[in-house]
Order: structure tokens, then C-alpha cells, then sequence
């Protein structure tokens, strides 16, 4: 049997195969932060196409953070209800699924919060407008909101929660040295920038437990001038278990640095796993569990990455647009790698119509049923 399609674990959570669906923003609820009928089919489609483990998209924890419209919440007790149907929906189909949840920060749009905020006032080429620095006691808070935000996803029967650290949202922000100039406890070396982590980490803890599967979406690297560095990076990474995470999702680049999380045109095996170097620098500091993500659409390459022993899972966005039932797919051997072109279509252009692939794909695929 392949390695790929081989059980996992990741804490308490036992996972059927190696395949993880990365958290992927569906722009799929209503304005209060519901999801909505198409969420649910969606997650029901991944369940059926053979994934080893869903991540939602990311859900606010705070009104403040909503980070995009069409976003789901974790910000209120009467949300919970709404999410269980989610959570449900996946279990019917013998699926697992796990929460991220996440603070826009600074990338918060203007469309959803009145201003923005971060670690440290900044105003960058890449942000819609300047965000103003945080007080403590805005810092305080929004740690138990994290706290607080897991409890709920835990009380809505998901399998577990991810805190999402990457793509200069708001923990990725007070990591980063580019973000993060504060004088005070909450800011200064990389001991003081992951304060802000570990202190969301012990609050969620608090509220969820110790056996509760509790996951980090980390950006390694931010891939700017000034930004955190690889090497600080993985002075995070090995500290991760400390904190008391089970598992860890590897990515990089901050805001304004697109293209290095998502880049356009994976044509070749060569330009799958590009975030494997960060994954090797990781495997050297941690024993945790490393799910990886970036560019992967071959089987073979996903294989090589598995068997050396540099990452323990391997995550996918763009592709399980294209094809929520790729796993099954790639198992049965119907096909060898993605269709996905890598053109960055799937991302709405309207409320209204949430992730979709619109690439070119003939539109008659086998008929062999999965």
C-alpha cells in the first residue's frame, strides 16, 4: 500500500490516511458569520472524495478580526449550533474536521471592520490602510477570545482546532519583526514575539483541555526584507510542543507576498513541495507531527516527501477545489497527480459565489465511480 494512503495520527486524533485538506477561506457564510447550505455540501464532498482530514477555513474569533465578507465566525455562544450542523455533516460521511480559527489583524478589509489593528501601528504597500497598534489590554482580550473561540469548537463536535500563525495575519504579525516593534513584554526577540503564541496556546489549553487535538498553522518564514527569518522560524517550531500543540502545519510568506503562498503555473514535479527546505529545517527541531503544505498535485512527489520522513501528512488547497474527490482518485489509481492548473481562479470575485475552480478543465471527466 502507499504511504499516502496509510493511517496517521496527530494527538489523540487518528487520522485514516495522509491527506489533509488545508484550510482554505470558502467565503461560504452569511453576515453574522454563519456558514451556509454550500459549506456543508462542500465539506460533505471532501468527506466522500477520501480525505484523511478537513480544516475549515478560517473563523474569526473576534468581530474585530473578521478579516474578509463571506467569512465564517467562532465569536459567539449562538454560533455554535450552526457549526455543530457542519461538524455533523462531516462525521455522516465518516470524515474528521478540525476548526482553524484566526484574527485578521492588520488584513482585516474595510468592507468588514471599521479599522484595523496589530502588534504595532504599520502602514505597508500591501495593506488597504494603515492599522493602528494595539493596547495591552486589547491583547489581553483577544487571547481569551482565542481561548474562548476553541472552547466553542469543541462544544460544536469538530475534532479539533487549529490556531492559525501564518500569512501575516494577526499571530503571524506579532512574530514577524516587520510587524512587531513593540518595547514592551509582547515584542523585542523572537522570546518576546511568540509571548502573544503562548499565551493563546495556554488559554486555549485552558478551555479545551489536555487531550484535545490543538494544531498551528505556522509561517516559517515571511519572505520580506526585515521579516521573520527561517532560522527564527524554526527557534518557533521547536518550541511548539512546549506550548503543548499535537501537530504542525508548515507555510510561509506575510502579506504583500502572494505569490510565494500560492504561486501561479505548477507545471513539473520541480515546482511541487516548495516549502519542502522549511519542512527539512523543522524535522531537525521537532518530533512533532508535520503536515505540509505547498504545491502538491503529484502523487509520486507526495510520496518522496512522506517516505523521507520530512513531513508526516501532506496538505492541499487548490487542488481539492478542483477535485474534492482526489484522494479516492489518486487510491484507486484513476490518475497520478491534479488536474489543477495552478491559475488561481478558484477565489470569488462576488459575494455570493464562494471558492470554485473556473479553470478550463474539459468538462467530461471517467465515469468510474469512486
Amino acid at each position: 500500500m502507499s504511504i499516502l494512503f496509510t493511517p496517521g495520527k496527530i494527538g489523540s486524533l487518528h487520522l485514516p490516511n495522509r491527506i489533509v485538506r488545508s484550510a482554505t477561506a470558502e467565503s461560504m457564510a452569511d453576515a453574522e458569520g454563519r456558514p451556509l447550505p454550500q459549506l456543508i455540501r462542500l465539506y460533505q464532498d471532501l468527506a466522500r472524495g477520501g480525505v484523511g482530514l478537513i480544516i475549515t477555513g478560517h473563523m474569526y474569533v473576534h468581530p474585530s478580526g473578521k478579516a474578509h465578507s463571506e467569512m465564517c465566525g467562532i465569536y459567539a455562544e449562538d454560533l455554535i449550533p450552526d457549526l455543530a450542523k457542519l461538524a455533523d455533516a462531516v462525521h455522516q460521511e465518516n470524515g474528521l474536521v478540525v476548526v482553524q480559527i484566526n484574527h485578521g489583524g492588520m488584513q482585516c478589509s474595510k468592507e468588514t471592520v471599521p479599522e484595523t489593528i496589530a502588534p504595532s501601528a504599520i502602514d505597508a504597500d500591501f495593506l488597504e490602510r494603515p492599522a493602528r497598534e494595539m493596547t495591552p489590554d486589547e491583547i489581553t482580550g483577544l487571547i481569551q477570545a482565542y481561548g474562548h473561540a476553541a472552547r466553542r469548537v469543541q462544544e460544536a463536535g469538530f475534532d479539533g482546532v487549529q490556531i492559525h500563525a501564518a500569512h501575516g495575519f494577526l499571530i503571524s504579525e506579532f512574530l514577524s519583526p516587520f510587524v512587531n516593534h513593540r518595547t514592551d513584554k509582547w515584542g523585542g526577540d523572537i522570546e518576546n514575539r511568540m509571548r502573544f503564541l503562548r499565551e493563546v496556546c495556554r488559554a486555549v489549553r485552558e478551555q479545551v483541555g489536555p487531550d484535545y487535538p490543538v494544531l498551528i498553522k505556522l509561517g516559517m518564514m515571511d519572505g520580506v526584507e526585515g521579516g521573520l527569518t527561517s532560522d527564527e522560524g524554526s527557534q518557533v517550531i521547536a518550541a511548539l510542543e512546549g506550548m503543548g500543540f499535537n501537530g504542525v502545519e508548515i507555510s510561509g510568506g506575510i502579506g504583500g507576498t502572494r505569490n510565494l503562498n500560492v504561486p501561479k503555473g505548477i507545471r513539473t514535479e520541480s515546482d511541487e513541495a516548495y516549502f519542502l527546505p522549511l519542512a527539512q529545517q523543522a524535522r531537525l527541531v521537532t518530533q512533532l507531527p508535520i503536515i505540509l503544505v505547498g504545491g502538491f498535485r503529484s502523487r509520486t512527489v507526495m510520496e518522496q516527501v512522506l517516505n523521507d520522513g520530512y513531513a508526516d501528512f501532506i496538505s492541499l488547497c487548490r487542488p481539492l477545489i478542483s477535485e474534492p474527490d482526489l484522494p479516492n482518485r489518486l487510491r484507486l489509481g484513476l490518475q497520478e497527480k491534479s488536474r489543477c492548473l495552478s491559475s488561481n481562479n478558484c477565489w470569488p470575485e462576488k459575494e455570493g459565489e464562494g471558492i470554485a475552480c473556473k479553470c478550463p478543465h474539459e468538462k467530461i471527466r471517467p465515469k468510474t465511480e469512486v
